[in-house]
């Protein structure tokens, strides 16, 4: 995955107006605005201008230090948005990553110190808490999805250059991307809204000012082409941390490997799925060492839902409640088991 690259500068130009003197005007309809233009204009203006006056507010700055002989130095920054009125907010998981010190930076310029309260690899978020509060929040859009077109802000501080407004579409829903941690980033959205260093972490808004996501990276070699974590997971991660202090997955303590099935094989016992997850190795201590699970079993569902690839069973228990019992279907050779194991909370790898 790559965070934010560079962008190409944009042109201005300049037409005339005197026309051409042959002519003594311009031709009709060249150089001239007509009432309609002017309309859509000023739409498209209003619109703008209405969600970063919602949003803006509560986009902040964030810069990191790290300790160096008993004193902090500032090595880096990126942005953030305010979720809660009592200083709450989110911004990505590489942005504050191992930062010994995290400040904020409000729009009025204020700074305020602030502490990571969790991260998460898995999705490149991370939630601080401001020592301050009565603070602007914003609204997270997770009961309708924003349309693929639809009209999109991005506010942050590229290159440090603090509430910077940048403005483009909604390119397509459902992209992933591959998280530090090795997991997939699901459902990420993809906009042409640029992006530049000091973008990450500060929110993609639709009209209506209400955040749709939390960008995150681009494509360093391409133009117009922008990712954002969805507000859904956004909302899930604060909740998560809200409710426990840190986001908890189920785990099972096996490592696999993506397997393709004999076409025979598939054949033979009606399988749904031609790819499947194949246990190469047992942590110790864990739930899959503990249970009757071999190293060698392929793994096809759990709670009869496919288990076509390792990603697939990441997604399944990022979801799925700790403690609580599910049952694996498993071939072993040409033998159909169903075993039952009980997750336990993923470790923290910080």
């Amino acid at each position: 995955m790559h965070t934010d690259g560079n962008a190409a500068l944009d042109a201005d130009f300049v037409s005339g107006s005197a026309g051409d003197p042959r002519l003594g005007e311009n031709p009709p309809g060249v150089g001239q605005e007509t009432d309609d233009d002017a309309a859509a204009l000023d739409a498209y203006s209003h619109t703008v201008v209405g969600a970063v006056d919602l949003v803006g507010p509560a986009v902040v700055s964030v810069h990191i230090g790290q300790q160096r002989d008993d004193s902090s130095i500032a090595v880096g920054s990126g942005s953030g948005v305010i979720v809660t009125p009592d200083g709450y907010l989110l911004t990505n998981q590489h942005v504050v990553h191992r930062a010994a010190r995290v400040s904020i930076k409000l729009t009025n310029g204020e700074q305020v110190e602030a502490r990571v309260v969790a991260e998460d690899a898995s999705t490149d978020l991370a939630v601080l808490r401001a020592r301050t509060s009565d603070l602007p929040a914003v609204s997270l859009l997770t009961k309708t999805a924003a349309r693929v077109g639809q009209l999109v802000v991005a506010i942050g501080n590229p290159f440090g250059f603090e509430a910077t407004v940048s403005a483009g579409v909604i390119s397509a829903h459902g992209r992933t991307l591959r998280g530090s941690d090795g997991r997939l980033i699901e459902g990420v959205v993809q906009h042409t809204a640029p992006l530049n260093p000091g973008n990450s972490g500060g929110p993609l808004v639709d009209a209506r000012g209400r955040v749709v996501g939390i960008n995150t990276a681009i494509i360093a070699a391409a133009q117009g082409i922008g990712f954002a974590v969805p507000a859904s997971t956004a909302e899930w991660v604060i909740s998560e941390v809200l409710t426990n202090g840190r986001v908890r997955r189920a785990y099972l303590g096996i490592a696999g490997r993506t397997r393709r099935l004999d076409r025979r094989l598939v054949r033979a016992l009606a399988l749904q799925n031609e790819s499947a997850l194949e246990i190469v190795a047992r942590e110790p201590n864990t739930p899959a060492a503990n249970s009757d699970l071999r190293i060698g079993d392929i793994i096809l569902a759990a709670q009869s839902r496919n288990i076509a690839s390792v990603d697939a069973l990441h997604r399944f228990l990022s979801r799925w409640p700790i403690g609580e019992s599910l049952q694996l279907s498993v071939l072993r050779r040409t033998q159909m088991l169903q075993l039952d194991i009980v997750p336990v909370e993923m470790p923290s790898k910080s």
